[in-house]
């Protein structure tokens, strides 16, 4: 294949390389790394609910209920870098708990998730409430929470609308600049 069937091959795999070096950041999804306390842990109390994800979050969201859905005063979220921090405001009583958290990661994408514990004091009489064995998750779940609280996520995962509408709007304008090179007339030359 030679003259300008190759050249368009040539710069239609360029195009395509551009928009994989553009794709490929947005295609990463930051995840939960720790958390204190861990998933189905047995703790004595809680001050404090620590938040490790592998990247810088913002925005976030953590609430603090037991078994019965009855949230729990706890601070103001807090981040430092990649870590949320949240002071728990009273001494928790015996019985079974939830963190809900919801950060924006670095892409962009809100990303949630529950951690479930118990407490076991030895001053106070533990409640016998079933505990969840929900593994913890960094992916969109549902939310049991109202959406006013923790705000709208794209429960089907994926790229963001916007990011298809801008790789959309750069392969037609690819698209366009082909076609425009494609049937220049042969006398005239790119400068």
């Amino acid at each position: 294949m030679t003259g300008k069937p190759a050249r368009a091959f040539l710069l239609l795999g360029l195009l395509w390389a551009a928009l994989g070096v553009f794709a490929a950041p947005a295609l990463a999804h930051d995840t939960l790394r720790s958390s204190t306390p861990v998933s189905n842990a047995v703790v004595s109390g809680l001050d404090l609910v620590e938040l490790e994800f592998n990247n810088d979050v913002r925005y976030p969201v953590v609430l603090l209920h037991d078994a019965a859905g009855r949230r729990f005063p706890s601070g103001t979220p807090r981040t430092r870098g990649a870590k949320v921090l949240v002071d728990v405001d009273e001494p928790l009583p015996s019985g079974s708990y939830t963190v809900v958290w919801r950060v924006v990661s670095a892409d962009g994408r809100p990303i949630e998730g529950e951690i479930p514990f118990t407490v076991r004091s030895s001053t106070a009489p533990l409640q016998t409430a079933p505990v969840s064995s929900a593994p913890v998750s960094s992916a969109p779940a549902p939310s049991r929470t109202p959406a006013s609280a923790m705000g709208e996520t794209d429960e089907q995962g994926g790229l963001s609308g916007w990011t298809w509408a801008a790789m959309a709007g750069v392969a037609l304008a690819g698209a366009g600049a082909l076609l425009m090179w494609w049937r220049r007339p042969a006398h005239k030359k790119w400068s």
